[in-house]
């Protein structure tokens, strides 16, 4: 498993009194994503202020969560391939924090992220793209009994062509908004930026 520092250790395996009860999932904040567009997704500079605001408070929490960062493998030739430039994480780990590669929508889909997440952790979502890996990770995570929070704002993804439709244009807010609705059905917990002061408290 990928350190901050570079270096590699195994899941620490089943965690005992020291588990932790809440993690925050930084998924796929990598510099292609949040390049201008339309590399990168519409609403980036937007997304990517509330995304490191989150961070940063969960950071100086004094009760901090587990941070763990997720980063796509696209495959050989695409802007996010191992190694690309557009594949590098936005946010630099801090010693502590995790990095896991994934090479799936659903994160935790071939990797370790199941070893650092316990099924009775809070888990706080946050990062792209809301119709692929945001969705699939959510249901993923409700499928293991965690409960879900996903920040309003804090995701997002592009435009959508609707091929069967002579290819309409759906804005991404729209696609976004969709994807809100139908993970609040499923059971996740839609959160605004002005809940982030209580976000990571024990309270």
């Amino acid at each position: 498993m990928a350190l901050s520092n570079g270096t590699h250790s195994e899941p620490q395996g089943p965690l005992a009194d020291d588990e932790p009860k809440r993690v925050l999932i930084v998924l796929d904040v990598q510099v292609g994503m949040l390049s201008d567009p339309p590399k990168g997704i519409p609403a980036g500079i937007s997304v990517g202020a509330n995304i490191s605001a989150i961070l940063a408070h969960a950071r100086a929490s004094p009760t901090p969560p587990r941070i763990v960062h997720i980063r796509n493998c696209g495959d050989p030739g695409e802007d996010d391939e191992h190694g690309a430039p557009d594949w590098e994480l936005v946010h630099a780990p801090l010693p502590g924090e995790f990095v896991v590669d994934k090479r799936k929508n659903n994160a935790f889909a071939g990797t370790e992220l199941g070893a650092l997440v316990p099924p009775t952790a809070e888990i706080v979502l946050v990062g792209m793209q809301s119709d692929f890996c945001i969705r699939a990770t959510c249901s993923a995570a409700l499928s293991r009994g965690n409960e879900v929070l996903l920040v309003r704002g804090a995701h997002a993804t592009y435009d959508r062509v609707e091929v069967l439709e002579h290819g309409i244009i759906t804005p991404a807010a729209v696609v976004e908004a969709e994807i809100e609705g139908e993970l609040e059905e499923a059971g996740v917990v839609m959160l605004e930026m002005k809940d982030l002061p209580g976000l990571f408290t024990d309270s």
